[in-house]
């Protein structure tokens, strides 16, 4: 499941969304930074957008694959 955007609203979590999770599901919640300004933000989110259409798409490697070819470049 990707990240729920969500706002608080008199000291409650409320989504932004409709979301298909089971009732009494527990959740961790993280805040969002304030370092990124809208620009930034919107930058970072299309980079993990594109990242997990490439997860869904199975254009992936695993890490030991990956460490391989990276020690083969040095």
């Amino acid at each position: 499941m990707n990240a729920l955007k969500a706002h608080v609203k008199n000291g409650q979590i409320v989504l932004d969304e409709p979301s298909e999770l089971d009732e009494g599901a527990e959740l961790l919640v993280f805040p969002v930074s304030d370092d990124m300004d809208a620009e930034d933000r919107a930058e970072l989110n299309a980079m993990l957008d594109e990242s997990f259409q490439q997860l869904d798409a199975g254009d992936t490697i695993d890490g030991p694959t990956y460490l391989a070819e990276l020690r083969a470049r040095l």
